[in-house]
């Protein structure tokens, strides 16, 4: 068994370091590469005492070869003042043939009666080819009816050429299309290409472009909406990043919306991420 304790601080009112919260983990490793793992999280009262607000349950376990299970159980505060199970998860992982790992998460919640209730299916399958790879998600939810439905799906694209030129592409697909009303499809919503190589000076190049089709039209063509560039190049003295964002405006033209350069003593110090773009509104 293992045993961990985290302590938060932080300060009080009168600018005091005061403690804030408490975590205590204890981990138990069984036959088999299985484990239990009890985390509870505590926080002051208003008299200083620890008080549970937070209880998390994790069992792992080998359910065949090349399959796990986990399942998780996250308690609560309630009205009687101690601790219930608001929502559990179990996820099923199974690794497959060529670097295929595939995954299906479901998520429950107890309703007022205490009963668990299905809120959220996540199934996903992840391919490795090399240097390249992709992943398909697929997330269903329960209708106003109670039957499980698919709402939306990501599929991203990771791939790595002779140059090293490395490229990402995230589509995102949803039953809800800005402007339009649902017709019972999944439709593409976004795509998000990026895109970075480097130089023979070693300059580093990173560019993201995001597509979206045109508010209330889904069969629309994908319109580039925002394009982002970053920068970095090397010097004898440090390094210099510049990174333009460029918008489309209602006119349907590209205009610069920023430029933001910075520098540093470092050449190492700069690293350009370019994470995914924000989830459609």
């Amino acid at each position: 068994m293992v045993r961990a304790t985290t302590r938060t601080f932080g300060k009080d009112a009168n600018g005091r370091k005061a403690l804030v919260q408490v975590t205590e983990e204890e981990k138990h490793t069984l036959p088999g590469d299985d484990s239990n793992v009890v985390r509870v999280t505590y926080n002051p009262d208003v008299n200083g005492r620890l008080q549970p607000i937070q209880r998390e349950i994790v069992e792992t376990k080998k359910i065949g070869k090349d399959l796990e299970e986990t399942n998780t159980t996250v308690m609560l505060p309630n009205v009687n003042g101690g601790l219930a199970p608001v929502f559990k998860t179990q996820e099923i992982r199974k690794r497959a043939a060529n670097d295929t790992v595939e995954t299906e998460k479901t998520t429950w919640l107890s309703d007022i009666n205490g009963n668990w209730q299905v809120n959220e299916v996540r199934q996903a399958t992840i391919r490795q080819d090399g240097k390249n790879s992709s992943s398909d998600e697929r997330v269903s939810r329960p209708d106003s009816n109670g039957k499980l439905g698919e709402i939306s799906r990501t599929v991203s694209r990771e791939s790595e050429g002779t140059s090293g030129e490395k490229r990402n592409t995230v589509e995102t697909y949803s039953l809800d299309v800005p402007g339009s009303t649902r017709d019972g499809g999944l439709h593409l919503v976004e795509r998000a290409t990026t895109s970075q190589r480097t130089s023979s000076t070693g300059q580093q190049t990173t560019e993201q472009q995001v597509e979206r089709p045109n508010p209330g039209d889904s069969a629309s063509h994908m319109q580039v909406i925002t394009l982002t560039t970053d920068t970095v190049s090397p010097g004898s003295s440090g390094a210099k990043a510049t990174r333009t964002v460029q918008a489309l405006d209602a006119n349907g033209s590209f205009g610069v919306v920023s430029v933001d350069t910075s520098k540093s003593d470092n050449i190492h110090a700069i690293q350009v991420q370019i994470g995914p773009s924000d989830k459609p509104k």
